[in-house]
Parts: C-alpha cells; sequence; structure tokens
C-alpha cells in the first residue's frame, strides 16, 4: 500500500503543471551550454581545440557530455519527463473542460446581494416577456431558463474559449516538442561547397557528397533525397568599408524525375531565401573563393585545379589553402618517382592585392586584382597515404620528415609563373567565387510551424477572452412591474468587469428604473 501510495504521489506531483512549469525551465537552461561550447555534431575541430585549449576542465565536461548537449542522457531525461509531464497534465484539463462545455450553466445562488456584483431593477411587463426578451439580448452566452412559481431566473456564462486556448496552447507546445524530436531522429543537414563559373557542382545522393554531414539517429545515408545543383554565377555588393551588402547566387537544380530527364531548373538562391524542394531546404550561407593553378611538368604536360581557399579575414575575404597536383599519368613511369615529384601550392590569396612591405594583404573583398603569396614544394605530399588531411594545410609530419620540400617562395598575379630547378613551372591563373550551400531535411518542418502558429493562437486567446457569469431573477413586482435583479461574478480576471457589468444591465433591462444599488 505504502508503494502504491509512493507511485501515485510521484505521479500527481510529476504531472502537476507547478512541475511541467519547472521543467521548461530547466530545458530552457540545459540548452545553455549547448550555444556556449563548440558541439561535436557541428564542428569536431573546434570541440578538440577547446579539449587542447582547456586541459583540466575539458575533460570534465567532455565526460558529462557538454559537448554533445542535445543527445546527452540528462538533456533527453529533461525532455521526456517534460513531455510525460504536459501528457499528464493536460489530458485531465482536457476532459474537465470538455465536461464543463457541456455542462448547463449552474443555478443562481439564494442570495444574489452576496455577489460582487449586484443590481436590483424595476421595468413595466410581464416575467415571461421581460424574461424572453433578456434571453434574447444575452446572444453569445450559454444559458439557461429556468421557472420556480412565478419566479424566473436566467443563467449565463460566457468565456468558455479561454480554457480552451489555454489547452491549445499546452498541446501546441507538447506538439512542438514531438515535432523537434522526429526532426532531429528523421532529419539530416549537410554542408557543401560548390565552385561557381563551371564548377563541377554537386549531387546529395550520399553523405559522401558533403563537407560536413550530420544525421539523425535513425538516417543511415542511403535514403537522401536526391538532389543535383550547380552555380553558374555568383554576385556581391560591398559597401566601401568592404562589409558585405547583398550577395546571390544564380544557380541551376535537378531533383525527382529532372534526373531522369537532364533538365536543369534555374533559380536565384539568394541569403534568407532558400530553395525549397519537398523537405528539402537549400540555404546560400555563405562564399569565398577558389584559387586555379595550371603546373606544367618537364616533358611538357600539365594540370590544371581549382580548389576552394577559407576566407581567414571576414572583411577583406584574405584567404589561405593548398593545392596537392599529381603528376600525369606516365610523367614519371615509376612510383617512387612520381611520388617524389608531386606538387603542393600553400599560401594566401588576395581577391584585391595590398603589399605591406613584402607581405601580402587585401585591401577588398571583391574580385579586383587578384594575388596570391605562395610556398611551392615538390614531394609527397600524402594523395596516396590513404589518410585524412586538411584541405587548408599541409601535413608538417611530411614537412619535417623530409618527405616534402620547398622549393620557391613567391608572390604571384593573375597570369604570372615561377619556374622551379627541374624545369616545373606553376602559373597562377586567377580565381572564381565559390558558394557554401547548406542542404537541410526536415520531416516535421510543417508540424514545427503549424505548432508555433497554434501556441501562439491560444496564448492570444487566452490573454483576450475573460471568463463571466451573470444570472438574473425575474419575480412580479406590483400591477403591470417585474422586479429585475442580476448578479454577476468575474471567473478570472476581475479588471474591467464593474463598467461590463454597468453596461450589460443595461443593455439586459433597457427601460429599467433603479430599485437598489450596485456592490462590489
Amino acid at each position: 500500500m505504502r508503494l502504491l501510495a509512493l507511485i501515485r504521489n510521484t505521479w500527481r506531483t510529476l504531472t502537476s503543471m507547478g512541475t511541467a512549469l519547472v521543467l521548461l525551465f530547466l530545458l530552457a537552461l540545459a540548452a545553455i551550454p549547448g550555444a556556449l561550447l563548440p558541439q561535436r555534431a557541428l564542428n569536431q575541430s573546434k570541440v578538440d581545440q577547446y579539449l587542447v585549449d582547456h586541459p583540466v576542465i575539458g575533460p570534465v565536461l567532455d565526460r558529462l557530455q557538454a559537448f554533445e548537449v542535445f543527445s546527452s542522457f540528462w538533456f533527453t531525461a529533461i525532455y521526456a519527463l517534460l513531455f510525460i509531464s504536459l501528457v499528464g497534465c493536460l489530458t485531465p484539463r482536457l476532459a474537465e473542460h470538455v465536461k464543463a462545455m457541456r455542462a448547463t450553466p449552474v443555478a443562481a445562488p439564494r442570495n444574489l446581494a452576496r455577489l460582487p456584483k449586484h443590481q436590483t431593477l424595476q421595468t413595466q411587463g410581464d416575467v415571461a416577456d421581460v424574461a424572453t426578451a433578456v434571453e434574447a439580448r444575452l446572444r453569445g452566452w450559454r444559458r439557461v431558463r429556468r421557472t420556480d412559481g412565478d419566479t424566473v431566473e436566467i443563467s449565463a456564462e460566457r468565456g468558455y474559449l479561454r480554457e480552451l486556448g489555454n489547452i491549445v496552447f499546452h498541446f501546441s507546445l507538447l506538439g512542438l516538442l514531438v515535432a523537434v524530436a522526429v526532426g532531429k531522429l528523421w532529419g539530416y543537414e549537410g554542408n557543401v561547397i560548390v565552385i561557381a563559373n563551371g564548377g563541377p557542382g554537386f549531387c546529395s545522393a550520399s553523405p559522401a557528397a558533403f563537407d560536413t554531414f550530420r544525421a539523425g539517429n535513425t538516417v543511415d545515408g542511403t535514403s537522401l533525397h536526391p538532389i543535383c545543383l550547380r552555380v553558374k554565377d555568383f554576385d556581391a555588393k560591398y559597401l566601401p568599408s568592404g562589409q558585405a551588402l547583398t550577395f546571390a547566387a544564380n544557380v541551376e537544380y535537378q531533383t525527382d524525375d529532372d534526373l531522369v530527364t537532364n533538365t536543369w531548373r534555374p533559380y536565384r538562391l539568394e541569403v534568407n531565401h532558400p530553395l525549397r524542394l519537398g523537405g528539402d531546404r537549400l540555404y546560400l550561407q555563405g562564399h569565398g573563393y577558389a584559387p586555379t593553378f595550371t603546373v606544367t611538368f618537364p616533358d611538357g604536360r600539365s594540370r590544371t585545379q581549382t580548389v576552394q581557399w577559407r576566407p581567414d579575414d571576414p572583411i577583406t575575404l584574405l584567404s589561405s589553402g593548398v593545392i596537392r597536383v599529381d603528376p600525369p599519368a606516365g610523367t614519371y613511369p615509376k612510383t617512387g618517382d612520381r611520388r617524389r615529384n608531386q606538387i603542393a601550392i600553400q599560401g594566401l590569396f588576395a581577391p584585391t592585392e595590398q603589399l605591406d612591405g613584402t607581405l601580402l594583404s587585401s585591401s577588398y573583398p571583391a574580385l579586383n586584382d587578384p594575388a596570391v603569396a605562395i610556398d611551392v614544394y615538390r614531394g609527397d605530399t600524402g594523395l596516396d597515404t590513404g589518410r585524412p588531411q586538411s584541405l587548408f594545410t599541409l601535413d608538417h609530419s611530411l614537412i619535417a620528415q623530409k618527405r616534402l620540400n620547398r622549393e620557391a617562395r613567391v608572390n604571384l598575379k593573375a597570369g604570372q609563373s615561377t619556374r622551379l630547378k627541374d624545369g616545373t613551372v606553376v602559373r597562377f591563373d586567377g580565381a572564381v567565387p565559390f558558394i557554401n550551400v547548406q542542404v537541410s531535411h526536415d520531416p516535421a518542418q510543417i508540424w514545427v510551424l503549424v505548432s508555433a502558429i497554434s501556441m501562439m493562437a491560444g496564448l492570444l486567446v487566452s490573454l483576450v477572452i475573460r471568463r463571466r457569469r451573470i444570472w438574473v431573477r425575474l419575480s412580479p413586482g406590483g400591477p403591470g412591474t417585474v422586479s429585475v435583479e442580476l448578479g454577476g461574478l468575474a471567473r478570472t480576471d476581475n479588471s474591467g468587469w464593474g463598467d461590463e457589468f454597468e453596461r450589460l444591465t443595461a443593455r439586459l433591462v433597457p427601460s429599467a428604473e433603479e430599485g437598489g444599488r450596485e456592490r462590489s
């Protein structure tokens, strides 16, 4: 029995509205570390850097899953408890409200004068006729008429939508929690850099097509919605200070039947104006530049590569990066010779050149006067080691082991080149823009929107509508007169009820003479 009582009391406490509010506050509080600390699902490298920079507190936070907040056991526990609390709290309230709406208004109290608002009036006419007129003027009120001998009582009530709005608000909050959970389980998000001006584009057929990919717990990557995208050109406008004013990309895309018929559809992709394809959204998140280099080997054969470089300065778009070039087949027949003659180019790119002495910088983010400051390396670049490498920096261990040796350091403008000792020529051909595209798939996004709108509507209704009760007792007052006694009660908000009661009294019995006084 004690165990049953403990379970019952625990359930009552968990399903109370106060507990639900506390859990909602805890959920908001628990989300703060997810905003302040780097998260593995978004940027693993920043998490690793944080652990290096904070060797004492970092491992402690890692054990507490502070770098995986939204999938941590404690955040999930709060989320689940809030869900259970809302269900257990709202279901009885909904049943009680449905029961209240189906019930008839309660009978008038024996002594209406004890109510906060009371008025006694005299009017000409018959009791039945006056009662019919009062009922007609109570349009919009739920009312019931009761007769006791010569006395007629009318009970009326309005404002049931207030509680309904309150219930809709909380059920919409519950729906929002469910929709967010569904989106996290069955949704995915990927980022990819797409080079403009004739770049190869990309197709979202598998997670391997993305530079970074974050999938829900039920997504295995085998059933992604196929979308192909290529960028025709990129437009950007900047203020004189270099701050971006607007930027947009003219793209072409394929999806569904377009992939079969090889039909490309145009679209202008702008910031905050995503391309929506079914349940997917394609966002333009950022941009930068991809320098183009042509490496001509001693036998006359050449290779040209265009690779995106990382913008280090968000204002001037001064960028850094690496290009690794493998010699064409046959240039070095022996594998060892080919590996020892791979070319790596690492350095800085400036869209608008500015030289501080011999140091390259950029004075403006537009592609006005492109230039690079590069180090050219020859040797084993690690292309065929099978180990992952950074897209923007060389493996310093290869340099330390003398497997990769620097052969030139030079500044080049578009069209200029440098010659290495063995006759290899490295030419800087210019640069083209690239855009960073985010592909988001959320099967519950419509339900998130519907839940949010329902929450606002329910909250507005619960704030605007007020519960009111009024009773009218009519009895013979003398030859040809009717005594009218009115009592009013504000079920929720009492603000303004006095003036409202006065107006209601004047509307219900417009030809009456005051026979008593109002009490408050």
